[in-house]
């Protein structure tokens, strides 16, 4: 049943994508992070759905009529030099059987964050791209939230299997970046029902966030939390919701988690901390012998840790920046870095114009709601390697988006005026225009 429910739905978007081809975007997010054919049980689990729908998006974008217009700015320049020097390092990476395979896994994530730029072109489209990305991770999040709660904590939540997010540490970061997504959309929220179902699913997106027993996951939420509270309208009801978060997390965990997230302090004695240690020694010291390019994709492979870290016994990074240190050197990770660096200058710049006028306040939101998940992104990365997930360049991309929009929006009543002034002259309505109150340029 499930697998006819998922297929009907995804056969039946095609045309409406064909038809208008930013449906492709939404679908396709709820295909990347919800993954819904993995809940099914037959033939879906292995449908190329994503696939499916990507080609709609392209074709149908291809017929549109409206202008396709890419945005350069410098967050998008520097994500597609990111990408053009995945090629260089994978072109000379140390396992190039393992690096082509996933170069090409990466450029499609790009490739259709690239149209995402070119089809989300309104604040509504944003809007409802942000609502499916809530959604679709949410529903891990109100799913294992419920879970921890019923089960007491004793098990830990996983996501979906064969996926990004498929692993406790990899579901913990994604829900405590789509908390603030949440938030963002409860600051929109008209109706009362919305906005306490919005509340709930924060809630049990932390609960699940912590049922997930991973120390990252506890780091990330942390500092997501404090930024959250000092970044969000209405810091009264959102201190209130992380207090309450944190009750409801101190009463139902076990008193196993507590000594698993008290290893934090005590790393030195932690097998698992101190191998990840060694793995980032060897991601170090790779870039030090290949400073340019680095070992290319996959190259955390024993053959590599036997010359750059023999000692290690932890054979993944486990972190987003010695991840892009190791497989692209220290080009790579400067291009990485300053592509959220600058992607939090462009949060700072929206959120500042938005404070023209109340009507522009939904664009501060976001901008600051994202900021939000950038920190809980930061913290929770250095602990996980997640630096090609799809949600992270999404962000960046709802911020140019947003800033964009924005300026559009500020700049629409002076454009207003200034055809309206030229329509008068071209009448040569001099006079009436003085009447008006309409200062008249020289041509």
């Amino acid at each position: 049943m499930r697998d006819l429910l998922v297929s009907g739905v995804v056969f039946g978007s095609v045309p409406l994508i064909l038809w208008r081809p930013w449906i492709g975007i939404i679908m396709w997010c709820w295909l990347s992070y919800m993954n819904p054919h993995k809940q099914a049980w037959g033939f879906a689990t292995t449908m190329p759905f994503a696939l499916i729908v990507a080609l709609a998006t392209l074709v149908g974008m291809l017929f549109m009529r409206e202008p396709k217009k890419f945005p350069w700015t410098r967050e998008t320049v520097v994500m597609v030099l990111f990408l053009g020097w995945m090629f260089v390092t994978t072109n000379t990476a140390l396992f190039p059987a393992l690096a082509w395979p996933q170069l090409e896994k990466v450029a499609k994530i790009l490739l259709m964050t690239f149209v995402t730029l070119i089809l989300i072109n309104t604040r509504e489209k944003l809007h409802a791209m942000v609502w499916i990305i809530a959604l679709s991770i949410g529903y891990y999040g109100v799913k294992g939230g419920i879970f921890t709660l019923a089960t007491g904590g004793a098990y830990r939540v996983w996501g979906p299997s064969g996926t990004f997010i498929g692993g406790n540490n990899e579901i913990a970061l994604a829900l405590v970046m789509t908390i603030p997504l949440m938030r963002y959309l409860q600051l929109q929220a008209k109706h009362l029902i919305v906005r306490h179902g919005l509340t709930a699913a924060m809630l049990l997106s932390a609960i699940a966030a912590i049922g997930t027993q991973s120390r990252g996951a506890l780091i990330a939420i942390a500092a997501m939390g404090a930024f959250l509270w000092l970044k969000s309208r209405g810091k009264l009801l959102t201190g209130a919701l992380i207090v309450a978060a944190v009750g409801v997390i101190a009463a139902v965990m076990p008193e196993s988690w507590h000594e698993r997230m008290r290893t934090i302090m005590t790393y030195e004695e932690d097998a698992s901390a101190m191998g990840r240690l060694h793995a980032w020694r060897m991601a170090w010291n790779l870039a030090i012998d290949r400073p340019l390019v680095g070992g290319g994709f996959e190259t955390f492979q024993w053959p590599a840790f036997a010359v750059y870290a023999p000692e290690a016994p932890v054979r993944d990074v486990h972190s987003i920046y010695f991840e892009v240190l190791g497989e692209h050197g220290f080009v790579g990770l400067a291009l990485f870095l300053a592509l959220y660096g600058f992607a939090w200058l462009k949060a700072r710049h929206v959120a500042k114009l938005s404070k023209a006028e109340a009507g522009l306040k939904p664009f501060g939101d976001l901008a600051r709601m994202i900021q939000v998940s950038l920190v809980g992104y930061a913290a929770g990365g250095a602990f996980l390697g997640l630096a090609y997930f799809d949600l992270p360049y999404h962000l960046v991309s709802a911020l140019v988006i947003a800033g964009i929009a924005l300026e559009r929006q500020i700049a629409g009543p002076a454009r207003v005026i200034a055809d309206a002034a030229s329509g008068v002259r071209r009448a040569g309505g001099g006079a009436v225009a003085r009447r008006l109150g309409i200062r008249i340029s020289p041509p």
